[in-house]
């Protein structure tokens, strides 16, 4: 660990999401840089990669043709390699010098939603695990973060009991031809995996932008009943998003905001709200992707989709 001096994260779709997450908390807690890559991206470049890299490729299946081929490229350049997989025995698992096994069991949908959270709960391990051992985390630290995932399950199934009302706000809004997710910081990340849930399944173009980001030209497109989700978990940035979210209604948007509990000045400028659970911000995505999953859900039965096998996708994506 100690010979480390950068990180690169690589991944294609919601893997990538579940990478940008990682990037932030191993940052903040390993104190190493990071970057994020697109697996097809990164393999037709010329990346500044040597032995003192640690290489991570995140896969749902481990057979990704394009995050195999920048994992080769990885280690013919010298660096270590770590998967983070769920399929036991896959290609990248086995072409990697350490496998962090998801245990995630097996996925039939196409659309990854399970695989999704345990590579969020694989980064968060490496990270506290690398910075206990950097001596960048205290153990006191450590013991403070495993105490808050271990509360995770109890804190999704006391979430889980808003899906009826996520249901009701899907029916009513199931026929919007275009949604912007917005959110900064983590929040941001969980964005992109949302808007990447609801375009697959339901076919609904949608796009996820920084929060930050919109007075650089993405406002020009809100107009009454434009359809904006926006989340606002993070608790140091939870003024900015409601100024966002101001913004945005002052234009005659429909926004329907994410926040924790007891954050509830963010109502009076929203739509439609859900709360999430509190817990730290550093470990929010694991609750706020949820509730986008639903709305993905609940959205595509509306609109009577195939859940499951959407069109035009596969599950493990094989081609170039």
């Amino acid at each position: 660990i100690e010979k480390f001096r950068k990180i690169y994260i690589v991944a294609c779709g919601t893997a990538y999401h579940a990478g940008l997450v990682g990037k932030y908390i191993i940052e903040k807690l390993v104190k190493i840089p990071v970057e994020v890559d697109v697996a097809s991206e990164f393999r037709y470049r010329d990346p500044l990669i040597d032995e003192n890299t640690l290489f991570i490729a995140i896969s749902q299946s481990g057979e990704t043709l394009d995050t195999l081929a920048a994992l080769r490229e990885a280690k013919r350049k010298g660096a270590r390699v770590l998967s983070v997989v769920n399929v036991v025995g896959s290609s990248v698992a086995r072409e990697s010098d350490d496998v962090f096994y998801t245990w995630a069991g097996p996925e039939i949908a196409v659309a990854s939603t399970k695989a999704y959270t345990t590579q969020l709960m694989c980064m968060y391990m490496l990270a506290l695990y690398m910075g206990l051992e950097k001596g960048t985390v205290t153990r006191e630290v450590y013991d403070g973060y495993i105490a808050d995932l271990k509360a995770i399950p109890s804190k999704l199934e006391e979430l889980l009991k808003q899906a009826p009302d996520i249901e009701t706000v899907a029916k009513q809004l199931y026929n919007k031809e275009q949604v912007f997710f917005i959110g900064r910081g983590l929040d941001s990340a969980v964005s992109y995996e949302g808007s990447l849930k609801l375009k697959e399944i339901s076919y609904i173009n949608s796009f996820a932008i920084a929060a930050g980001e919109l007075k650089h030209g993405t406002i020009a497109l809100m107009e009454p009943g434009t359809l904006v989700i926006a989340l606002a978990c993070q608790d140091f940035l939870y003024e900015k998003m409601v100024s966002n979210i101001q913004e945005i209604k002052a234009r005659g948007a429909y926004v329907m905001a994410m926040a924790k509990e007891g954050n509830t000045s963010i109502a009076d400028h929203s739509d439609k709200m859900i709360y999430i659970p509190w817990c730290r911000d550093e470990i929010t995505p694991l609750l706020s992707v949820v509730p986008l999953q639903l709305f993905a859900y609940y959205v595509a039965k509306e609109r009577g989709c195939n859940i499951d096998k959407p069109k035009n996708l596969a599950k493990s994506v094989t081609v170039e």
